[in-house]
């Protein structure tokens, strides 16, 4: 992939960095992909972090080839990857580069297609630039700040209707959701990768999507830009949206929900987390 550094202190062009991050992405997954066997195990090393989360040489492998390709390019921007030791170098730069090899390892180990490569650019604290592509399943979220998002290169919406019928996330949560508001929900089965079931609530495949408290911003970043872009958000308990770039990358739990059904949603969101914490 050759091509010229992109100045951030120029005021880089969003479209020009979705289609960096984007080219990154496809190439990292088509090296991951070498490693997927569909329905069976993974061809490729597993090992146990710290914590207890899987690792395996092609999320290292993907890792350190969007490291390469993405800072030859954005030479001026901070990294910040869940394969990579943060030294926090980051907080003195005014962009950021977001990356997460494989989301979803543990689905890329046994076979499961539903794993992503998500890379997001943020300047200022918000994303301007993100990608979330799926290899196995041939899909590519792309969103560019005011640009708006595509999936596969057709426009992206999020759902705008209410009462919302289809949600996404952990089941307790979203059960106490639905109580709340009296609704009767479908509960998607689970979905490993967080980028990709944030994908679906920016896509309308769901009409909402739930994150459980710890996520990491790598988990999220590119996603919360699609969101925006199609026309939806991503919020905390606040309700206000997310500011990346800090000292702490792991988050509590999130709402992913249209623009339109997100204040309907805010406080049984917030019933159904005071709940679980309790």
């Amino acid at each position: 992939m050759d091509i010229p550094p992109l100045s951030v202190d120029a005021e880089i062009d969003a479209a020009a960095a979705r289609d960096l991050l984007a080219a990154a992405a496809r190439e990292a997954g088509a090296l991951a992909l070498e490693y997927f066997r569909l329905g069976a195990r993974t061809s490729a090393q597993v090992e146990t972090k710290v914590g207890g989360s899987p690792v395996t040489n092609a999320d290292l492998a993907a890792d350190s080839l969007m490291k390469r390709r993405l800072q030859e390019a954005l030479p001026e921007a901070g990294w910040l990857s869940e394969e990579t030791v943060d030294d926090f170098e980051r907080l003195s730069r005014r962009s950021l580069v977001i990356v997460d090899p494989i989301d979803g390892t543990r689905a890329f180990v046994i076979g499961d297609p539903r794993w992503a490569v998500s890379a997001a650019l943020i300047i200022d604290g918000r994303p301007i630039a993100g990608v979330v592509h799926a290899p196995a399943l041939d899909e590519t979220y792309a969103a560019a700040r005011g640009a708006g998002a595509t999936f596969n290169g057709a426009t992206l919406t999020a759902g705008v209707g209410w009462p919302p019928r289809a949600a996404a996330g952990p089941k307790p949560i979203v059960e106490a959701i639905a109580a709340t508001l009296g609704l009767a929900l479908e509960i998607v089965p689970r979905v490993p990768s967080l980028a990709y079931r944030l994908c679906m609530a920016a896509r309308g495949a769901v009409d909402f999507a739930v994150a459980a408290e710890n996520s990491h911003d790598w988990d999220i970043a590119a996603a919360d830009l699609l969101l925006e872009e199609a026309g939806a958000r991503l919020i905390g308990a606040s309700g206000e949206r997310l500011l990346y770039n800090a000292r702490q990358v792991r988050r509590g739990a999130l709402l992913a929900a249209s623009e339109a059904a997100a204040p309907r949603l805010i406080e049984a969101f917030r019933v159904a987390i005071g709940r679980r914490a309790n």
